[in-house]
């Protein structure tokens, strides 16, 4: 039967329509008639199944596979993504369906796509009520999918998807796709497809009402020495076989909008079917924020003259622009307008708001002569980058029509929100978010170093302020940023679905759809714990020094929480199926293995630093750290060219190591390592943990850090050699119930002893123990302070105990939560650099007076120091994003007064360098602790927008770390 047999008027748009009989139910993500089914990341059950049931529509069935159906009056780009589902339904199946256009077939199922008011059979199905359209007409990008009874002589059953507007069709067929089993990252990360015999759809409609941001999308930066490399090696260029791809993955993800590479690239100009495949595809295309009317920075190296500089060469500027504007035509597009300097480097100083506002006046003023339409009818954008904020802090204004761009700090932290009484403007506000970036206090491009639970935080304080016209986020070279760019984009569909305690269920499931279910609790782990670690230190930011050596065992920690996660990853690796490796390696275990690697470079690096001077004997041993610098090549040598046959080559030709300033080193530099003369004889050294000193060459004591019965510690003493020939060594405690292990030996180059205390026989109060270590250069006496009091007893002490002058607490283990009017703290699951992480909900909520039952967390903490006790939070390093110059919380203890604590008191742009560097902000506040006993510490809420880590009471001198200290013993007192 032929389409044009079937034309009906389109029916008008239903504002608010009930769904007839059924009940609509609004659900995390979609809304679904007559029965509950889920779809996407995170969510639950799906509308596909491999198993035939009353009412359930036949994809695939024995052996065959329906036809699609589609009409050549819908949009072009459909019909390109139309064979795009033809495709994925070959991948899962092995069976390729036939598609037709302006045909219906006599069959008994079919599958029907098109677009509301474009496809004849479809607007005459809504029209009669048998299509459940009415919820979808006239909205931006929804769809539906629903299987339909009798549509028409001679076809029993349809499978219809139907889409409001034209990316609401091709959503739709995506949304299909990833269902049956196609991952999004199937071509670009090489994820296999889910193979099935059959595949039935279930009864019901699936319906999508559309995203929650009106404009999805990632900008591709930094795209040298990688990405290009990659590309030109690939597809020649950046032209429009490499776009195709971005094209297909960015609307698989249900994004809508690109800013183009632009580094030496110029989207328009390097391959003029760029931009029309763009449209035919339905992806926006914007410039990124340095680029106005259209133009890429590259363009004005190629055909500009004179200086970048409006108020000495306005008329070049404005031809310029203006054939920007006209190449552009009817492309749906968004204007980038407003200027910085050249080369996204801020204005001259000399620049005045004055003159800025005039270049937007006659920017929009170009538009409306090249296009011929109002300015207000041109989607335009204006991003607050940097010192353009500065100017608006300062009272510059575009029209209200334009969309304001916040942006972050390139680091993931936004710098400006629009307050939450603030009124609204027709553009609206969207959202400019880093995932790499070049710049101070140094680039990060290498390896994804993005925690999603960060990203969840910032952006849901972006979406719950009204920044809902652009979401935008720098992804670099794209790879290896996959799992990010996910959650971004799905994030920005729909932010009301994903809660924060909902992300670990997110990452789960999104593992599941790469790898399936058997493994996707591991693999979330790996995703998980890599990004924590990760988000410690960037791995261009490591130096040998980075973590303590001496103190808490830090580096070695660190070491170890790699060393572990990567052999678990290795393990895995190698029971998978043979077809999921090179995914697996792209998306979990390259990030580990090659993070591990470095860390471990790096602790070793600082090891033989610190032996060096100690004059050890296996300080030359360490000199291997060099192996550690060749096992990274070899690592990206195995992802350029072995790894899916060398589809990714140059994807890891980023450098990483040996940064001396901001700027990446043109090559890995390794970092310098010591070997050392030692002498012929025997030479007995002894250090201890805490310390950087040796004996008997060090000054002082040699005093190990405290034991107490609560946390049970263990400390090392290590007798090393200082010359070639091996020795014998004794280690005699002054008490037995001190004990050592091992208490003698021989020595080559080094012996670690580890120290304990037999509570059992221990005497109570405070005992300094000398433990004599004998060997071939005399004596060294190491003093173990023990602290065995006599109350309370570890099975009676209720809360965190002082130990060694403090206690650390992860803020997620706070004994109670006090709530009032909906206000609180709220938990963000593995945000951070050691656990979770608390904030104040909701974001929105006005200041709160603390004291009394507002709203607070208490920790029951049992102290043995009277005086002054310094609290120290670790927070997230948010940003003043009303601009107010405060963003507060408040700490007590018991029912003293609330000190309020301003996170942004006093603070420096060298703060905020550290802060990034670290990925953490540490305030203090004094207190007096009356006397020893338990205490409450109470943690009030006065501003939103403050996330904090964990806390640390210090009531003494604590020994310096990057992290801080570990945790706390934690006493239940359930003997009680």
């Amino acid at each position: 039967m032929r389409l044009e047999n079937l034309c009906v008027s389109r029916p008008g748009v239903v504002r608010k329509a009930a769904l007839g009989d059924y009940t609509a139910v609004k659900l995390t993500k979609c809304l679904v008639v007559s029965q509950l089914l889920l779809a996407g990341p995170g969510a639950g059950s799906s509308y596909v199944t491999t198993y035939a049931g009353k009412g359930h529509f036949p994809l695939v069935e024995k052996g065959r596979s329906v036809l699609l159906c589609a009409t050549s009056r819908d949009y072009p780009g459909v019909i390109r993504v139309l064979r795009h589902l033809q495709a994925d339904i070959e991948r899962v199946t092995g069976y390729r369906p036939a598609v037709l256009l302006d045909t219906i077939p006599e069959a008994p199922a079919i599958v029907v796509v098109g677009t509301l008011g474009r496809h004849p059979l479809i607007d005459r199905l809504a029209k009669s009520g048998k299509l459940h359209a009415a919820s979808i007409m006239g909205r931006w990008e929804a769809f539906a999918i629903q299987a339909i009874e009798e549509p028409l002589p001679g076809v029993r059953q349809a499978l219809v998807i139907a889409g409001s507007d034209k990316r609401g069709t091709i959503f739709g067929m995506f949304d299909l796709s990833q269902q049956i089993g196609v991952s999004p990252w199937y071509w670009w990360a090489d994820v296999p497809p889910k193979r099935k015999e059959a595949l039935y759809i279930l009864p019901g409609a699936h319906v999508e009402l559309g995203p929650k941001v009106k404009y999805r999308g990632i900008f591709i930066n930094d795209e040298a020495p990688a990405l290009s490399g990659w590309a030109y090696e690939t597809f020649g260029g950046f032209n429009h076989h490499f776009y195709e791809k971005v094209f297909e993955l960015i609307l698989r993800l249900k994004g809508n909008f690109l800013w183009p590479a632009m580094w030496g690239r110029a989207f328009y100009d390097d391959d003029p079917e760029n931009p029309r495949l763009a449209d035919e595809y339905g992806v926006v295309i914007s410039t990124s924020h340095h680029e106005p009317m259209m133009r890429a920075h590259d363009e004005w190296r190629r055909y500009g003259s004179g200086p970048w500089n409006y108020a000495l060469n306005q008329a070049k500027l404005q031809e310029f622009w203006r054939e920007g504007i006209r190449r552009m035509g009817s492309y749906e597009s968004i204007v980038t307008i407003g200027m910085r300097g050249d080369g996204d480097e801020p204005m001259s100083e000399e620049t005045n708001i004055a003159l800025l506002e005039r270049i937007v006046q006659d920017q929009r003023r170009i538009l409306e002569e090249v296009t011929g339409k109002k300015a207000t009818d041109i989607p335009q954008v204006w991003a607050l980058y940097k010192e353009v904020q500065d100017y608006y802090d300062r009272g510059m204004r575009v029209p209200d029509d334009v969309t304001l761009l916040l942006c972050d700090d390139n680091w993931g932290n936004i710098r400006r929100l629009p307050k939450p009484d603030a009124p609204p403007r027709a553009g609206g506000y969207g959202i400019y978010y880093h995932y790499d970036y070049v710049g101070g206090p140094r680039n990060y491009k290498w390896l994804n170093t993005n925690q999603i639970a960060r990203v969840w935080e910032q952006m849901h304080l972006a979406y719950e302020h009204g920044a809902r016209q652009i979401w935008i986020v720098n992804v670099g070279d794209i790879k290896p940023m996959e799992f990010p760019i996910d959650f971004f984009l799905d994030y920005a569909w729909d932010p009301e679905r994903i809660g924060a305690e909902d992300l670990p269920a997110y990452v789960r499931s999104w593992a599941e759809e790469q790898f399936g279910s058997e493994h996707a609790a591991e693999i979330a782990t790996f995703l998980t714990k890599y990004t924590t670690y990760n988000s410690r230190r960037k791995p261009e930011l490591l130096a040998p020094t980075t973590y303590s050596l001496m103190n808490y065992r830090e580096a070695e920690r660190v070491v170890a929480d790699y060393t572990g996660l990567e052999q678990r990853a290795r393990r895995l690796f190698n029971t998978l199926p043979t077809e999921y490796r090179d995914a697996f390696y792209q998306l979990v275990l390259h990030p580990i293995e090659a993070c591990a690697n470095l860390n471990r470079l790096y602790v070793t690096v600082g090891k033989n630093h610190l032996y060096a001077r100690q004059g050890r004997a296996s300080t030359n041993a360490l000199a291997k750290a060099r192996e550690l610098f060749q096992r990274d090549a070899e690592i990206t040598h195995y992802y350029n060219k072995v790894l899916a046959d060398g589809k990714w080559n140059h994807m890891m030709d980023q450098t990483h190591i040996g940064y001396t300033s901001w700027q990446q080193p043109e090559t890995n530099i390794m970092p310098e390592v010591k070997e050392i003369p030692l002498r012929e004889a025997a030479d007995m050294g002894v250090a201890i943990e805490g310390s950087e000193s040796w004996w008997p060459g060090g000054e002082g004591e040699a005093v190990l850090p405290e034991f107490d019965p609560f946390h049970r510690q263990s400390y090392y003493i290590e007798v090393f050699n200082r010359g070639k020939q091996p020795f014998h060594f004794s280690a005699r405690p002054a008490y037995r119930w001190l004990r050592v292990s091992p208490e003698k030996g021989t020595v080559v180059d080094e012996q670690r002893l580890w120290v304990t205390v037999d509570w059992r026989k221990a005497p109570t109060g405070r005992h300094r123990v000398p433990i004599t270590i004998s060997g071939p250069s005399g004596n060294v006496v190491v003093i173990a302070p023990v602290f065995h009091p006599h109350a309370p007893r570890p099975e009676t002490v209720q809360g965190f105990v002082e130990s060694n002058g403090y206690i650390a607490i992860e803020a997620e283990h706070y004994t109670t939560a006090v709530t009032r009017d909906g206000v609180g703290w709220q938990r963000i699951p593995d945000l951070g650099r050691t656990f979770s992480a608390m904030t104040p909900f909701p974001v929105t909520a006005p200041r709160q007076v603390p004291g009394g039952s507002s709203p607070h967390l208490a920790y029951a903490v049992y102290l043995f120091t009277a005086g002054e006790a310094k609290v120290k939070a670790y927070l997230s390093p948010t940003l003043d994003y009303y601009g107010e110059g405060q963003q507060c919380y408040g700490v007590s203890f018991d029912d003293q007064p609330v000190q309020i604590v301003n996170i942004h008191e006093g603070r420096t742009f060298q703060d905020w360098e550290e802060s990034v560097r670290n990925n953490v902000t540490v305030t203090v506040s004094r207190h007096t602790i009356d006397q020893p006993g338990q205490h409450v510490l109470k943690l009030w809420v006065v501003d939103p927008g403050v996330v904090v880590q964990r806390l640390v009471v210090e009531t003494g001198k604590v020994r310096p770390s990057y992290l801080g200290p570990p945790e706390s013993y934690y006493g239940s007192g359930s003997a009680r």
